[in-house]
């Protein structure tokens, strides 16, 4: 076998470098997490995102060298269902600038690996909770994180499940709006990445952009910050809501959303998609 922990510190460096990625304690965490631990034993079956139309592919043989690679691992292969894309991870929780001590929730944390990247940032002063709507995964991922005392998992809504304030909210499942539980709990200075899409015909995909929202003295600033292509959130989508926002994609000038408004107000030229109780505004944001 190779030396894996070698091979996992070299596969921290790449896969961060590689996103763009400004934290050393996130290239820490990813070096310090054994990914082995949350995928069960090998031989394992990947895909590599420069080779989608390949399909999967098993691996050699059970050693976990295999692991450290910038590819996603098959959890449910008949479902599409993957351990994530390491590279584009990283450049998400690297815009969520989690820090020691944060509280972070995270919905949709499948098998736990990328919830252990954010405990191992957040140390024992700070708390995840880690939010799975399927019951085998958030029992599979309650078992991988075991050993850290100041996670805990749970299994139902991630739009539902009140974790309290928040310093940091990552959510890894698709939804048609923001819920409104997310937005409240953010803390002062409390930052939220969720992917805003619109499903496609089959198989639960969806598609848009990852918006970000981050709680300042005067509301919440917000930005979409990257293409996205994901499962879609039990519970966070909404057909007539699913709808304005894909006319709203089809107009363009989403790069334009400075801020999230829950103000009451008329619709006017700087409302991006204009909500009940919420809307995404083009207007100038002072942060």
């Amino acid at each position: 076998m190779a030396d894996v922990t070698q091979r996992r510190a070299e596969y921290a460096q790449e896969v961060c470098s590689a996103g763009g990625v400004r934290s050393h304690a996130l290239v820490r965490a990813f070096a310090a997490v054994p990914r082995e631990n949350y995928l069960g034993r090998g031989p394992w079956r990947i895909l590599c995102p420069e080779r989608l139309a390949d399909g999967y592919e098993s691996t050699a043989d059970d050693d976990p060298v295999h692991l450290y690679q910038n590819v996603l691992i098959a959890i449910d292969e008949r479902r599409w269902l993957n351990n994530g894309h390491p590279t584009t991870l990283a450049r998400f929780l690297d815009l969520l600038a989690i820090r020691a001590g944060d509280r972070v929730l995270h919905v949709g944390c499948g098998v736990g690996y990328y919830t252990a990247i954010i405990a191992e940032i957040v140390g024992p002063s700070g708390h995840v909770t880690a939010v799975e709507i399927e019951p085998d995964l958030a029992t599979r991922a309650r078992a991988n994180l075991s050993s850290y005392s100041y996670v805990e998992v749970l299994q139902g809504d991630g739009g539902a499940c009140d974790a309290g304030p928040r310093d940091a909210i990552f959510v890894n499942a698709g939804a048609t709006h923001p819920r409104p539980l997310w937005v409240s709990r953010l803390a002062p200075s409390g930052r939220l990445l969720f992917p805003l899409t619109v499903c496609q015909a089959t198989g639960g995909i969806g598609g848009g952009y990852m918006l970000r929202i981050a709680r300042t003295e005067n509301g919440y600033a917000a930005r979409f910050v990257s293409p996205v292509g994901i499962f879609s959130c039990e519970g966070g989508r909404e057909q007539d809501a699913e709808r304005r926002l894909h006319r709203a994609y089809g107009r363009g000038e989403h790069e334009l959303v400075q801020e999230l408004r829950l103000d009451a107000h008329a619709l006017d030229s700087t409302c991006w998609l204009h909500e009940a109780g919420w809307c995404l505004s083009k207007r100038s944001f002072q942060q």
